[in-house]
């Protein structure tokens, strides 16, 4: 079942990839034991030389994507996270004053197809489905205008949060297990370039049933201001990213479980959960 779930995804990305003129996806992939960067074309990835920040090259080596492993898309120096930046998530909260930020621990980078592992102990597991800024270049204390530029693209992620470790009684000083443990930050699969993302719709299935769904237009605060936030305080650099804050409500996940996150124009993010 796993199995055609995945040859469904592919199959979906790659039609993708054939949509939206002047949209670039990129991926990171594995072939065999070797790792490259790559440009989506249909079903095909054409392999980049290095990262695709910088000046980009490619090496004339041409993949069919389905005889690759898809892994998140980028290696990034450092994951933060916005919390509260729906409407439809805070409910009858105050609203934020500045987005809230915080760490995730690149060690809880997950990717596409590979599972989400509930630790041991956790009870309370819940999906976030959410729309992730990938930086492109240096930013450090510029405007929001300057902060388009810095972002190089979008992809989607899944803030995988523990409740109980959050804000239950069992919570920590910090979020350092509830929201960092291994696996509790899928992304992927490609990250688009070109896309407009100010209004893409957003939705998170649980077994195929829609638990989350939101356009981007409702973030409290858009993607420049996040950037333009955090450069005030934290130099972003390229291949960093941030995840946007999740829409709605959110439950609890259980091992067996089959999660996805789609963004339109972007793709689908599948992960199965399982116990550790």
């Amino acid at each position: 079942m796993y199995r055609r779930e995945f040859l469904q995804t592919t199959l979906a990305v790659a039609a993708l990839a054939q949509a939206g003129p002047g949209v670039t996806r990129y991926v990171r992939f594995r072939r065999g034991q070797a790792m490259a960067y790559g440009i989506l074309d249909g079903d095909t990835i054409r392999e980049l030389e290095g990262r695709p920040f910088a000046a980009q090259k490619e090496t004339g080596a041409k993949h069919k994507l389905a005889d690759l492993k898809l892994l998140f898309p980028c290696q990034p120096p450092k994951v933060l996270a916005v919390g509260l930046n729906y409407k439809s998530h805070i409910g009858n909260r105050q609203p934020p004053a500045r987005p809230e930020l915080f760490y995730k621990p690149v060690s809880a980078l997950q990717n596409p197809e590979d599972p989400i592992v509930i630790p041991s102990g956790a009870q309370n597991v819940h999906y976030e489905g959410e729309l992730v800024i990938v930086i492109g270049r240096r930013a450090r204390r510029v405007t929001a205008e300057q902060a388009r530029e810095a972002i190089f693209g979008v992809t989607c992620g899944n803030d995988v949060s523990e409740r109980d470790w959050q804000n239950g009684s069992d919570k920590d000083l910090q979020w350092w297990r509830a929201k960092g443990a291994d696996t509790f930050a899928p992304l992927g699969p490609v990250i688009a370039r070109g896309l407009d993302y100010s209004k893409l719709l957003l939705q998170t299935r649980l077994n195929g049933k829609v638990v989350q769904k939101q356009y981007t237009s409702d973030l409290l605060f858009d993607c420049p201001a996040i950037v333009s936030f955090t450069s005030q305080y934290v130099t972003l650099v390229p291949g960093d990213v941030i995840y946007t804050g999740t829409p709605g409500s959110t439950a609890a996940m259980k091992p067996g479980d089959v999660v996805e996150v789609e963004i339109e124009g972007i793709g689908i993010l599948r992960n199965r959960v399982t116990a550790g």
